[in-house]
């Protein structure tokens, strides 16, 4: 089957993902589209195919491996069907999957259905952006916790002001609707402007609220910053946050209505799945699945790692 396949719903994807035998061509069709090569060694001279469809080997290095060796999918004993299937459901519900649903719905143990979807958020992180943002850029943090109301006296920090006790959560989103998070230590001026310093090209329009944190930006960039403490959300019809805030919202109704918890070990991650998503959210349903299975040609990770 052809990696440009199109599938509008899961039965469409079940129907042209048929058995087994059918994901794993669909699979080696999207790892081989720019030709065969041994993940073992690298070589493209010569690989063989063995009758079962499934195995292969390297003319150069002698060595049997499957399309599975050095993806995500690697050593899994899960069918990969279940695979496709857990896909289309991250990539095609706006605020992802909780792993209880997960495991319900493809019929495997909640500790199973976490692990898979952790190991697909590892496959939509993106390890470096070739491309720093231009034009107009909205730039805001939120902060992710439980209200210390809800803790136990333990846990505890005091205040519940300037987000003390909760994970800090950096973001900026481009005018074209490009969007980039990322977890932080803190919302300290040298933090915030070393990321947007990192992110976007010089002399770009730079769109942020009053936080102290962004005060220095103006001269680098055209900075301009809404008071909303005074009420202030929008200036002259184009100058606002609006665009970055509505990511948030975004980001806050997957964690509280989809996770209801996620630990700040984990942020990171669940923010790449969500970026990825929004960043794609645009386009086709199918092109989603197989985007993200193309991302997957790189080392699994492992349980151990995960919980370490």
């Amino acid at each position: 089957m052809s990696k440009t396949a199109q599938f509008k719903s899961l039965f469409d994807l079940l129907k042209a993902i048929s058995d087994e035998q059918a994901a794993i061509d669909h699979f080696t069709a999207i790892r081989w589209r720019n030709g065969e090569f041994c993940p073992l060694c690298g070589s493209v001279r010569l690989i063989h195919h063995f009758s079962d469809g499934r195995t292969h080997k390297c003319g150069d290095c002698r060595r049997r491996f499957s399309i599975k060796v050095g993806t995500i999918f690697q050593d899994t004993k899960i069918p990969m069907q279940k695979w496709f299937m857990a896909i289309w459901l991250i990539t095609s519900h706006k605020k992802g999957i909780a792993s209880t649903t997960l495991a319900r719905d493809i019929d495997v143990t909640q500790k199973t259905a976490w692990f898979m979807l952790h190991r697909l958020r590892a496959a939509a992180t993106t390890e470096s952006f070739n491309a720093p943002l231009d034009g107009v850029v909205e730039a805001d943090e939120t902060f992710v916790g439980g209200k210390e109301k809800n803790k136990h006296a333990r846990d505890r920090k005091g205040g519940t002001q300037g987000g003390k006790g909760k994970a800090v959560v950096f973001g900026m989103l481009d005018c074209d609707g490009d969007l980039r998070t990322m977890h932080t230590d803190d919302q300290r001026a040298k933090t915030v402007q070393g990321i947007i310093t990192a992110h976007v090209e010089p002399v770009s329009t730079i769109m942020t609220d009053e936080h102290p944190s962004f005060v220095g930006l103006q001269g680098r960039y055209y900075h301009h910053a809404i008071n909303h403490s005074a009420g202030e959300y929008v200036r002259d019809f184009c100058i606002h946050t609006n665009g970055i805030e509505s990511v948030w919202a975004l980001l806050k109704r997957q964690i509280i209505g989809i996770h209801h918890f996620v630990s700040p070990k984990h942020l990171s991650r669940y923010l790449d799945e969500m970026t990825w998503r929004f960043n794609r959210r645009d386009e086709e349903d199918s092109f989603r699945v197989n985007e993200l299975l193309m991302a997957s040609d790189r080392p699994s990770l492992t349980y151990k790692a995960l919980i370490a």
